[in-house]
């Protein structure tokens, strides 16, 4: 049999555990699972691990064509793993009562209140598992695969290089090196320096790598947003700003909380929201998406400075916060008004994010509440939160026909940025080796 190995335990790698079993892979490999998290209980599932939402949609979640069956056979997955689904005996999906779901813009009102103000809504449906239901379903799913035979999980296991060699790839590890006759690198967006390195030692595998998001979490009370959070749950419009940048809302969290994103030697923001446990806010992304011309190629690098920045100016390992008005009018916060933060104070200081971001970033960033205050009265209350940095990396974008026997996965493909996509990313590729002689 040959032998596989498959980097990382995050969604993309999650949606190819789930075709190697469907299409029965196991019976023609072995599989080598690693994680550099020492357990199930601490594996950098990035996305996975923040908040659980799950969206169907032919306009967000990365630049792969997904079908839709696809992206619903993903997402039922998920659901049913999590308890908030079954499936009964004809064959049909079952949602709990507890299930948090809904559509983006079916409201045509709302639809054209938005478009009429300039913003580009996006159309979707989603279903929240929330970040508590979310760490349970991974277990389970993980509890799933350990059983299937053929595979085996190496939890502790730092992957820092991956060697072509012909016909075999040397996977190189902290502790030892391994021969595989196939390699599937699944490290999501905090694995950004593995892939980096084998970009590094072959160029070639780079198809485009120009983009990166810069931006904020904004955090607000509910009652703001209460209307537009019970109808849609999940608002996600986009907008071409006064400097050409587009801008855009990601992550909605109606009653959530915000908090930190870990990578190796920084820090950014990020938010969730629990299936039970409820706050008095909401919190969304604002982001602006940056695309450079050559000689820039490293928007990973570029993203990265300006956390890393962003946590100099907060005196190490924090983060900024600074009221919307103070943001506006480029002065330090001192003093919080009305809105309480939900990140722990041990993860902020209040200051000022326009010494960390660039000028045309804030610029856009303000634009677009601006305007958005025109469609959501109460979104740019002088009180209201901003914290930063959030970044996004998109990272390079892989050509994955470079190497016969290896590809780059999810969203450290540069391909998907969402759980669905980059999921159906990895259960695409079990199918495409399921269809070869």
């Amino acid at each position: 049999m040959e032998k596989i190995a498959l980097i990382g335990f995050g969604a993309s790698a999650i949606g190819f555990l789930k075709g190697f079993e469907e299409f029965k892979l196991n019976d023609r490999y072995v599989l080598d699972v690693y994680e550099k998290g020492e357990d199930i209980g601490r594996t950098g599932f990035g996305g996975l691990k923040y908040d659980g939402k799950l969206f169907i949609s032919k306009g967000m979640g990365g630049d792969l064509e997904i079908p839709i069956n696809v992206q619903k056979k993903v997402v039922e997955f998920y659901l049913v793993k999590s308890g908030l689904a079954k499936i009964d005996d004809k064959g049909n999906l079952i949602f709990s009562e507890n299930i948090e779901k809904g559509a983006s813009f079916e409201n045509e009102e709302l639809y054209k209140k938005f478009y009429h103000a300039g913003f580009e809504p996006i159309r979707s449906y989603f279903f929240h598992l929330g970040t508590d239901l979310l760490t349970e379903t991974v277990q389970k799913i993980y509890e799933g695969y350990v059983r299937v035979k053929n595979i085996n999980f190496h939890f502790g296991e730092e992957i820092v290089g991956v060697i072509p060699k012909g016909k075999e790839i040397v996977v190189v590890g902290k502790k030892e090196e391994k021969i595989y006759d196939k390699v599937i690198v699944a490290v999501g967006r905090r694995g950004h320096k593995l892939v980096n390195d084998m970009v590094k030692n072959h160029p070639e595998l780079i198809l485009s790598n120009d983009k990166v998001d810069l931006g904020v979490r904004y955090e607000l009370p509910d009652h703001i947003v209460e209307d537009l959070n019970k109808e849609m749950y999940e608002f996600k419009i986009r907008l071409r700003s006064k400097t050409g940048y587009i801008v855009r809302t990601f992550c909605n969290n109606p009653s959530g909380k915000v908090t930190i994103e870990r990578y190796d030697d920084f820090l950014t923001v990020n938010g969730h929201a629990n299936s039970k446990q409820k706050t008095s806010n909401t919190n969304f992304a604002v982001l602006v998406t940056h695309s450079f011309t050559q000689p820039f190629n490293d928007p990973v690098g570029y993203g990265s400075y300006i956390s890393k920045l962003s946590n100099i100016l907060a005196g190490g390992d924090k983060v900024i916060l600074q009221c919307y008005e103070d943001f506006k009018n480029s002065k330090r916060t001192k003093k919080l008004g009305r809105v309480e933060p939900t990140l722990d104070s041990s993860y902020y200081i209040l200051g000022d994010l326009n010494l960390a971001l660039p000028r045309r970033t804030i610029e856009s960033i303000i634009d677009f509440l601006e305007r958005l205050e025109g469609v959501i009265p109460g979104i740019t209350y002088p009180d209201n939160l901003l914290y930063g940095a959030e970044v996004k990396f998109y990272t390079n974008k892989i050509n994955n026909g470079f190497f016969e026997n290896m590809k780059i996965i999810g969203d450290c493909s540069g391909w998907t940025r969402s759980i669905t996509y980059a999921t159906a990313h990895g259960y695409m590729l079990a199918k495409s080796m399921s269809e070869m002689n």
